[in-house]
């Protein structure tokens, strides 16, 4: 192999990583501000679901956790340690990943849980999605948040509160922060 192929190679293997590690992020993304068009786009059509006790298609999926979400003040989900196996057009990827939320009822009920992602990914006409996906929990906890809505109202008079929906201001573009006044 010459070292311009060897190079070539190489690009497309960390093109690939990315784009999967992208999609990865496409789904914490989408989910976090309960956007169906991103979430969605981190599966293929067709993609299964096995999820803490739901196991479906993708459409199906995406309604059953926006339903569990709706149920929840806050939460988020982090990714952590990523890999990716891949080979040719189709990928196995294991990623980390710890999830915070709090509950409407009862108030301040929070929710730690911590486990991975494991993926099947394809990609179809050049894009990178999720085809079979299967969450395994390593733990879980819960416990009662300090921050209470009474909080969050209080802080939003000073900060940023976080929203989600594309009111939210990671939907922003272009993204101006508030410029302090200038004095005279």
């Amino acid at each position: 192999m010459t070292a311009d192929a060897e190079l070539q190679e190489r690009l497309a293997r960390l093109e690939a990583r990315a784009e999967i590690r992208d999609c990865i992020e496409r789904y914490a993304r989408g989910m976090d501000r309960r956007d169906r068009a991103i979430l969605r786009s981190a599966y293929h059509d067709g993609a299964v679901d096995d999820h803490v006790g739901f196991v479906g298609e993708v459409d199906d999926f995406i309604d059953w956790a926006f339903a569990y979400h709706s149920t929840q003040t806050r939460y988020q989900h982090y990714l952590l340690n990523h890999t990716a196996d891949i080979d040719g057009d189709e990928a196995h990827a294991e990623t980390y990943y710890l999830f915070v939320g709090t509950d409407k009822e009862p108030a301040n009920h929070m929710t730690l849980s911590g486990g991975r992602y494991v993926d099947r990914l394809e990609r179809r006409d050049g894009r990178w999605a999720i085809v079979d996906r299967v969450c395994v929990v390593e733990w879980n906890a819960e416990s009662t948040s300090f921050i209470t809505d009474e909080v969050i109202a209080m802080m939003a008079g000073t900060m940023k509160v976080a929203t989600h929906d594309t009111s939210d201001p990671s939907y922003d573009r272009p993204l101006a922060a508030a410029r302090p006044a200038t004095q005279a």
